[in-house]
Formats: C-alpha cells, sequence, structure tokens
C-alpha cells in the first residue's frame, strides 16, 4: 500500500497522483475545502432553531443566508463521490484490475457497514439503532461496490454509462412506487428518496444511488487525467474545459426549465430570491442540472488549484488527506457540544439520544440557537478537529505499511 493518500476520499487513502516525481496537492485541497464546508451544514442540523422549522431551500420562509448556507454544502457529495472515482483510478494504476476490483469491493462493504453502524450511532447516541439514515457514506459504499464491476468493462463504455446515469435519470422522475414494501424500498434505493419501518426500525434513504454511481464512475475515467506522466497543462486545459462547459450547459437547460431538474424555477418577490429559484437545484437525488452546478467549479478549482500549497491551503489538506477520519469524529464533537446545548437551553442531556432525525424529535421542540451561533460552532469545531486530523495524519503516512487495516480509515 502507498504511504500517502492524495487520490483518497471519505474513506479511501490510495495513491497519489504523481506527476514527474512530484505530488499534487490538488486534490487534497479541493476534498479538504469540502469537508470543512461539509461541517457548516451538519452543525446547522444540530444547533439552528429554523432547522426544526422548515428547509434552509423553502423559498417562502428562508432568508439569503440561510439559503446560501445550505447551498454551499450542496458541493461536499458529488465532489466526494467524483473524487473517489479519481482514486479507484489511481489506485489502480499499479494495480491489476482483479487487486482493483477486490479493493473496491471490499472498500464499499465497509462503509456500508460503518454508515449502518458507526455513522448512525454518532449522529443518534443510541445504541438500540431504531433509525437509520442512509446517506453519502451508505451511497459511497453502494457505488464503490458497482464500480468494482464496471472497471473490468471498456473504458468507453464505463464513460457511456457514467453519462447516461447523470444525465438521463431524470426522466425517471415521473415514475414513482407507492407502499412501504420491498419493491418500493428498492426504487427508494435507486432513485425516489422516502423513509421506510421494518419491524421496529425506520430506514431513511436519503441518497438515492443510480446518479451517484454515475458520478464516482465519472470520476474513475477522469483519473486517467491524473496517471503519471500525464501532461500537467493538458490537464489543467481539460479541466478548465469542462468546467466551463458544464456551467453553460447548466444556465441554459436552467434557464429553458425543459429538462434537467424536476423544481423549476421562477420569478419570485425579489430579483434575489428569483436567483435564489434559479440555483434551488433538487439534490435527493442529484439531478442533472445539480451535478452539472457542483462538479462543474470543482472542475474549475482543480485547474486552478495545482500549485504549490501555502500556509493556509497546506492545513486545508490535511483535512483532505484524512477524510473517514474526519468525518466521523466531526459528527461526534457535534453531537456531545449538542449535548452541552441542550443542557445549557434547559433540556435534559438525555433529549439527545435520539430515535429519529434531529429536526424530527419531538422532546427537542423549540431548541436551537441562531445563525450566528452555527458558525461560531463550526469555527471551534474546526479549531479542535485540525490538531486530531493532523496527528492522525501523521501517525497513518508513518504506519500504513506496518498496519493494512489503516487503509480502510
Amino acid at each position: 500500500m502507498s504511504t500517502t493518500s492524495t487520490g483518497n476520499v471519505i474513506a479511501m487513502p490510495l495513491k497519489p497522483a504523481v506527476i514527474k516525481g512530484k505530488r499534487i496537492e490538488s486534490i487534497d485541497i479541493l476534498r479538504g475545502t469540502v469537508m470543512v464546508i461539509m461541517a457548516i451544514d451538519h452543525v446547522r442540523d444540530y444547533f439552528h432553531s429554523e432547522a426544526f422549522l422548515y428547509s434552509p431551500t423553502d423559498l417562502s420562509r428562508t432568508t439569503v443566508p440561510l439559503f446560501l448556507a445550505r447551498f454551499v454544502t450542496h458541493y461536499c457529495a458529488p465532489i466526494f463521490i467524483f473524487l473517489a472515482g479519481v482514486s479507484a483510478y489511481l489506485y489502480g494504476v499499479k494495480r491489476s484490475k482483479k487487486e482493483l476490483s477486490f479493493f473496491l469491493f471490499s472498500r464499499g462493504i465497509w462503509l456500508i457497514v460503518a454508515e449502518l453502524f458507526i455513522v448512525t450511532l454518532l449522529q443518534t447516541f443510541n445504541p438500540q439503532y431504531p433509525f437509520f439514515n442512509l446517506q453519502v457514506i451508505w451511497a459511497t459504499g453502494i457505488c464503490m461496490v458497482v464500480l468494482s464491476v464496471l472497471i473490468h468493462l471498456n473504458k468507453r463504455l464505463i464513460l457511456t454509462i457514467a453519462l447516461l446515469l447523470i444525465t438521463a435519470h431524470n426522466f425517471f422522475d415521473a415514475i414513482h412506487v407507492p407502499g412501504i414494501g420491498v419493491p418500493s424500498f428498492a426504487w427508494s434505493v435507486l432513485h425516489e428518496p422516502g423513509d421506510f419501518r421494518f419491524g421496529n426500525f425506520l430506514f431513511s434513504v436519503k441518497y438515492p444511488v443510480l446518479p451517484w454511481i454515475g458520478i464516482m464512475a465519472l470520476g474513475y475515467c477522469l483519473g486517467s487525467l491524473y496517471a503519471p506522466g500525464y501532461d500537467a497543462e493538458r490537464r489543467k486545459n481539460m479541466l478548465l474545459f469542462l468546467g466551463v462547459i458544464s456551467i453553460i450547459l447548466f444556465m441554459l437547460l436552467r434557464l429553458s426549465n425543459v429538462y434537467g431538474d424536476s423544481a423549476h424555477w421562477a420569478l419570485q418577490k425579489t430579483p434575489t430570491f428569483s436567483l435564489l429559484s434559479f440555483l434551488n437545484v433538487t439534490k435527493y437525488p442529484p439531478s442533472f442540472l445539480y451535478t452539472l452546478i457542483t462538479l462543474g467549479p470543482a472542475f474549475i478549482f482543480l485547474s486552478l488549484a495545482e500549485k504549490p500549497l501555502n500556509r493556509w491551503t497546506a492545513r486545508i489538506a490535511v483535512f483532505g488527506r484524512v477524510p473517514l477520519f474526519y468525518y466521523l469524529v466531526h459528527f461526534f464533537l457535534i453531537h456531545l457540544m449538542a449535548v452541552a446545548g441542550a443542557v445549557f437551553s434547559g433540556y435534559n442531556w438525555q433529549d439527545m439520544i435520539l430515535s429519529v432525525r434531529i429536526n424530527a424529535s419531538p422532546a427537542l421542540k423549540g431548541y436551537g440557537f441562531n445563525l450566528a451561533t452555527v458558525y461560531m460552532v463550526w469555527a471551534v469545531l474546526l479549531i479542535v478537529l485540525y490538531p486530531l486530523c493532523k496527528r492522525f495524519d501523521r501517525f497513518k503516512r508513518t504506519n500504513l505499511a506496518k498496519y493494512k487495516w489503516l487503509s480502510y480509515l
């Protein structure tokens, strides 16, 4: 195993992108940046009073700062999963397809288990597991399992499948499978979010996997841009071109309201809110337009960020090198601080032991703080996380060859 992890995402320490012996840090910087941004949304879930009342993208009730606090976090999941595909390609550069396939399959199964039993516990603090929130780690795991099969196909066929899943899945928006049985659950896993109760357990499917599989497969195909020996200028030009084209295509399709997102935009009470309506694309599942407006800027970022680290980007890259560690610890710390926040607000600490998602908990009715407090808690969280992530990053890079299990963290 490599002792570095530039190609990893969420939980995938893989071989770094190297050109002529030099490490390319842009992948770590991008991943670290969106991880920092991601924490805003999770802190908001546990601390913002309005999170218990309405969606931040509900234009009839939201404010501009609240909408933007939510919108900016839209970039996190597609970039995570796209970079996981890039990572898969890089990991397979000096390995056989069989080795890569096994790693992706085992990594995917591990992430599914981690979502169900580790992330769920950190989000709920409830060891009885009455509620499973199937989100990005779970979806990433399923995508990796599928990619472990797709990699045996011709690269052009993989790219075709990826583009079809990303661009065409919105044709299925009008298809619904009613009920709460297995067929409905299966369709929910593929395309339509939903909540299902099986016995004493509630499963909330937030990340239907069809488009996410396409995003990861696209990352795998574009991973060849980071292969050893690939011309750096050509790579940067290609990424810049893809980013600009994605944004232009987004604007044209969004203006037309013809295809790409079931939630059409419309003129609102003010020009500012009309712009918010234009940006208010669908994440569950990620519409074609959502993918364009999130991955497009990501491509441009990768093109422009390919330069030596400075004081700040070096710190951001630390977060990007230990993504799963960051993800697990940040949920634990957020929930722990939320317990303190609840006690401070006059609630019992037991009210933060959840049986449903936090903003649906009847015991926490009336709980929460303003948006400024959310950002204060977010800043404290990052200050606490940085030395923890830096120490773990150093430990992992020093001991990865000795402890193979570190490749799964």
